[in-house]
């Protein structure tokens, strides 16, 4: 996840929140960090303040699409008249919130983007983890991981939603054809979380499922 907002307060609040709710965020004052921080990792979701100290967030969100970057996008402004909010979807974005607002509104809005999802790149790419999911390939710092085919149907979920929890039971319905016996899935896990190496990528999550982060 990440937040692009210059104020400061408001960057805080909805760091925090977001973050209570189980996502990892990269949170940013300016577009030239928004730039280093989507070009480090795959977020699931962007929150962009409009006005920037280095622009305007609309030609930046309209130049990502031109590069085929498909980040679900969420504005967040001051601007809340009705030609603003349709220049900010007419240049890419996905969702349109005026301040004030609810953080809780934004949190609903934010995990609806992160469902849809936008569409998937055919190279998943967080850290120095590369997931190529036409070659069914995975790398790690440039090496060559040995997968089986368990381990890379859940590193690919995952990989798909970074930073967002993913339960067992979506594992199991993702990547099983059938119900798998008790403590097969975290087993499967260790041996995916073993080959990955350090530092961790994959987190468990007591009493919920896993994370990429």
């Amino acid at each position: 996840m990440l937040v692009v907002e210059d104020e400061e307060d408001i960057r805080v609040a909805v760091t925090a929140e977001l973050r209570g709710a189980g996502f990892v965020v990269d949170a940013v004052g300016t577009l030239a960090d928004a730039t280093k921080a989507l070009d480090a990792a795959e977020h699931a979701c962007a929150v962009f303040d409009r006005i920037l100290p280095d622009g305007d967030a609309l030609g930046f969100v309209e130049a990502l699409r031109r590069r085929g970057r498909a980040v679900p996008v969420l504005f967040l402004t001051a601007r809340d008249a009705g030609a603003d909010r349709v220049a900010g979807f007419a240049h890419g974005g996905d969702d349109y919130v005026t301040k004030p607002f609810v953080l809780a509104e934004l949190l609903a809005r934010v995990t609806n983007l992160c469902r849809r999802g936008g569409v998937r790149p055919p190279v998943l790419r967080h850290a120095d983890l590369e997931v190529d999911c036409a070659r069914r390939e995975v790398r790690r710092g440039g090496v060559l991981l040995s997968l089986s085919t368990l381990e890379f149907a859940i590193l690919e979920h995952l990989a798909a939603r970074p930073g967002l929890a993913v339960t067992r039971t979506e594992l199991i319905e993702h990547c099983w054809e059938t119900e798998p016996v008790a403590n097969v899935v975290d087993k499967v896990v260790k041996r995916l979380r073993d080959k990955l190496g350090e530092p961790e990528l994959v987190h468990t999550l007591r009493g919920v499922g896993y994370r990429l982060s």
